[in-house]
Order: structure tokens, then C-alpha cells, then sequence
């Protein structure tokens, strides 16, 4: 095997054994992640999502509303495309621990877990999505970042087969 096979084999392995931080790494920041008061009432995100190679291919605002009953909470949502299309998911989220959730919701594959530490959460799931009218089934890496009392950045990695095919950026604010 020459040099140039080597490496190139070495890169995709690299790539496909990629993983993300452990969520514990952000024990220590503030402000502290409390995803069942952050996600209770009215919120509006506004996102981007990009291919692999990074370029802008779609835009969304999506208004949340989510509500809490002891340690079960629902967060409906519901989308406006800059195509001009919608969408609605309503995620049933059940709260396991102070750092730790599961969710489901229509069109997620089995469960959702979440857990946070510091002012992140972490969740991951499969998710099934339309991609020009075929429903194919992508696994999300999905952080969530708390960056004041009223405003969370959100990046989530999308993949399929292990290989990053884009990625979602959301700034979700509470409204007032």
C-alpha cells in the first residue's frame, strides 16, 4: 500500500471514529443548564443549516412551547422554512435525575437521551427526515449551550453511516 492509500485510509478512519466531548467537560461553567425551567413557556429560535461543506442550504424560526408537569415536561414545536414550508414535533420528555432526561417524540428513532452538566446538555438520537421526498434516518449529536438566563445557542452534527452529512446551528430565546 503506498503512502498517499495509507493516509487516506487513516483520515476516514479518523473520521468515522470521531466522537464528541464528554458533556462533563463543562461541569464548571455558568450559567447553570436547568433544561426543565430553561424549556418551560414560549420560546422562538432562529437557525441555519448547512451541508457538509458548510454552506447555508436552508433557514428556519421555529416557535416553542414547553410545559412541565413534576418531572414530565412537552416541548411542541412548530417550524416555518424560508422555502415557506411547516412542520410541527411535539417532544415528551421525562426528567430521570437533575442532569438527566429522556425524550421522544414522532419522528425520533427509540429515545432521546439528554444529560447536562455545567450550562451544556448533550443529547443524541436518530432522527427521520425528508431529504427531497425520501425519509432517510440520521443520528444527531445535539449541544446545547446556556449562555444567559434567556438564551441558548444549539449546534447539532447530523451523520449517516458515521459520516457528517451537516449540521444545524439554532439561537433559542425565551420570549418575554
Amino acid at each position: 500500500m503506498n503512502l498517499i492509500k495509507f493516509f487516506s485510509l487513516m483520515g476516514v478512519i479518523c473520521m468515522l471514529c470521531s466522537c464528541s466531548p464528554d458533556v462533563k467537560t463543562y461541569a464548571g461553567k455558568t450559567p447553570v443548564m436547568k433544561f426543565d425551567e430553561f424549556f418551560n413557556g414560549p420560546l422562538t429560535g432562529h437557525a441555519i443549516i448547512q451541508d457538509r461543506s458548510g454552506k447555508v442550504i436552508r433557514s428556519f424560526v421555529v416557535k416553542m412551547e414547553g410545559s412541565w408537569e413534576g418531572d414530565k415536561g412537552t416541548l411542541k414545536e412548530y417550524f416555518v422554512y424560508d422555502d415557506g414550508k411547516t412542520q410541527n414535533r411535539t417532544w415528551n420528555i421525562k426528567k430521570l435525575s437533575d442532569n438527566r432526561f429522556v425524550g421522544t417524540a414522532a419522528d425520533i428513532i427509540g429515545d432521546a437521551p439528554g444529560e447536562s452538566a455545567g450550562n451544556a446538555i448533550k443529547w443524541n438520537y436518530v432522527m427521520t427526515v425528508d431529504v427531497s421526498g425520501r425519509k432517510i434516518n440520521l443520528s444527531f449529536d445535539d449541544w446545547m449551550y446556556l449562555m444567559t438566563d434567556d438564551l441558548i445557542i444549539n449546534r447539532s452534527t447530523m451523520k449517516k453511516f458515521g459520516i457528517k452529512v451537516g449540521e444545524i446551528t439554532i439561537s433559542i430565546q425565551k420570549d418575554k
